[in-house]
């Protein structure tokens, strides 16, 4: 199979200033893509994902992505700077823990409204403003980074879990819904990465045993879920449309 060629492509890339959406700005931007780099709030983290990448016509943009009308405005930035946006990788997320039996009534929910407004709400609003544009264009693919813990739970974090659940259902359902426009929506769903958000993770003692759920004997890197998304978006991979693909190494098998 050829390796993928983006030249010519506009991709953007939400919560691109570090981890994952640093890893895929990378990858596209190595395979001649354009990438718009969108950060929310650490803008020299985003400074160093855009000078790392190849090319120059990359650009930063940010957004809160809890904000409606911020999300609308991103997408009209990147289409008044490139005219048309190819790819979507919708990465933009939070994780917090919030234990039931320890959490109060009070902080319960406004961590619910936080996560959900984040990976759940600002991705759908990100993906409705993206397709709009696609639908004129006739064509486009959207990646959503979901995450095993919809399929195998996180007792310590049911809202996460239930945040990418439900992205998992949006896309399935957007991608019967878009189809006929020419546009095809995927999810990934990686385990234990080995970014800043399992930092924590990474420095206590249970991290063996996290490594040790994998028959590999490590976790998912950073690279591996931004090479996926990258055939994801490659020209030959549109029957996968509506599909979620498991990047757990083993580590947990469904049916």
């Amino acid at each position: 199979m050829p390796t993928p060629d983006f030249t010519g492509k506009h991709i953007l890339i939400t919560g691109a200033s570090r981890g994952i959406g640093r890893a895929c700005a990378n990858e596209f931007a190595m395979l001649g893509g354009t990438v718009a780099i969108h950060y929310g709030h650490n803008h020299a983290a985003a400074e160093v994902t855009l000078r790392m990448l190849p090319g120059t016509a990359h650009r930063l943009i940010q957004a809160d992505i809890t904000d409606a009308s911020a999300v609308a405005s991103m997408v009209d930035e990147v289409i008044q700077s490139y005219g048309r946006i190819d790819v979507l990788v919708n990465n933009a997320g939070i994780f917090e823990e919030h234990p039931l039996p320890t959490t109060d009534y009070a902080t319960w929910q406004e961590v619910w409204v936080r996560i959900l407004a984040t990976n759940l709400v600002g991705a759908a609003n990100t993906l409705y403003c993206v397709a709009q544009r696609m639908i004129q264009q006739g064509s486009g693919k959207i990646i959503n980074i979901s995450s095993r813990t919809a399929f195998r739970g996180k007792p310590e974090a049911p809202a996460y879990v239930a945040s990418k659940a439900g992205l998992n259902a949006m896309g399935q359902s957007l991608a019967q819904a878009l189809a006929p426009y020419g546009i095809h929506i995927f999810s990934i769903a990686p385990g234990v990465v080995e970014t800043d958000m399992a930092a924590q993770d990474q420095a206590g003692p249970a991290w063996h045993a996290i490594q040790q759920q994998s028959p590999l004997g490590r976790v998912c890197r950073p690279e591996e879920v931004a090479y996926t998304a990258a055939f994801l978006a490659s020209d030959g991979a549109e029957y996968l449309s509506g599909g979620i693909v498991d990047l757990f190494g083993a580590s947990y098998l469904r049916t």
